[in-house]
């Protein structure tokens, strides 16, 4: 007879999210002891991770968070499923890393997934709650801005799901509505850089050369060339670095100017958009 009631049935679905067949039989195997159960669960997921590592993950949400001591982390916590995504243990662990990662003020994944997280390491969590949910699910991308102050924009593209693009913007200022509104613009925008000083030399070498031979093979004047040239190079700045932009929510002004009318500084900022 068995050493365990559906009570006992119950409890362990609802702590580990599993299907009634396997409880039951990791129930049996353990006859009747919870925890071993719970260890025989674990591990029959455990293996089934190593099955799943070569799938994708092109779900999941993103997370944000100010650190309260001149930082702020934001990461990606990718699963393979919406279904998975929008439930509620997904969003738990991701609650978890996140607040895991952002105390031990990691800035890449490596490091986070080192981070302690009660006792064992975010890498551990993550891979014990994958055995469970029965995907991968993988830290994709973790980020850590400084500045004085932050606005974080986390947009959801469903209303059942949780956020897929976030946001964090670093700045010195008061201005929290403006910021706010240019933390929407980055969301939307999705510059690379800062400024234009901060686009990589060689990147712009390879743009610069790149409309050069675009301009001569539609058969631009020689002596016309260096000034189109430019003006393609500028249109390129204009859509990878934040300052050179146009607001988003009035192209007349560039966020360069919106921010600056403002009294605010950029010091960094971080966009993450699920599975992008």
């Amino acid at each position: 007879m068995a050493n365990f009631s559906l009570q006992d049935v119950k409890s362990l679905r609802e702590r580990l999210g599993t299907g009634m067949v396997d409880t039951k039989n990791a129930l049996v195997e353990a006859d009747g002891d919870i925890e071993k159960a719970v260890e025989i669960l674990r591990l029959k997921g455990a293996k089934g991770n190593a099955k799943r590592a070569d799938r994708s993950t092109s779900e999941g949400l993103v997370g944000a968070v100010d650190n309260g001591n001149g930082t702020a982390t934001m990461i990606e916590l990718a699963c393979e499923t919406d279904f998975v995504a929008k439930g509620d243990k997904f969003v738990a662990l991701a609650d978890v890393v996140l607040a895991a990662v952002a105390a031990s003020g990691a800035s890449t994944v490596e490091e986070a997934l080192a981070a302690d997280a009660s006792g064992k390491t975010v890498a551990t969590v993550i891979d014990e709650e994958a055995a469970i949910l029965g995907e991968k699910v993988e830290l994709r991308r973790v980020a850590l801005v400084s500045g004085e102050n932050f606005s974080i924009y986390l947009h959801k593209t469903s209303k059942d799901l949780p956020p897929q693009v976030g946001v964090v913007l670093g700045y010195a200022g008061t201005d929290a509505e403006t910021a706010r509104s240019v933390a929407q613009h980055i969301s939307f925008a999705n510059p690379e850089y800062l400024s234009r000083e901060d686009v990589p030399a060689d990147a712009v070498e390879k743009e610069r050369a790149l409309v050069e031979q675009i301009s001569r093979e539609e058969g631009k004047p020689e002596a016309a060339l260096p000034k189109i040239v430019e003006g393609r190079v500028g249109a390129y700045f204009k859509q990878v670095a934040l300052l050179e932009q146009d607001y988003a929510k009035d192209n007349k002004l560039s966020v360069s100017k919106v921010l600056s009318d403002a009294g605010i500084t950029v010091s960094g900022f971080a966009r993450f958009k699920v599975g992008a």
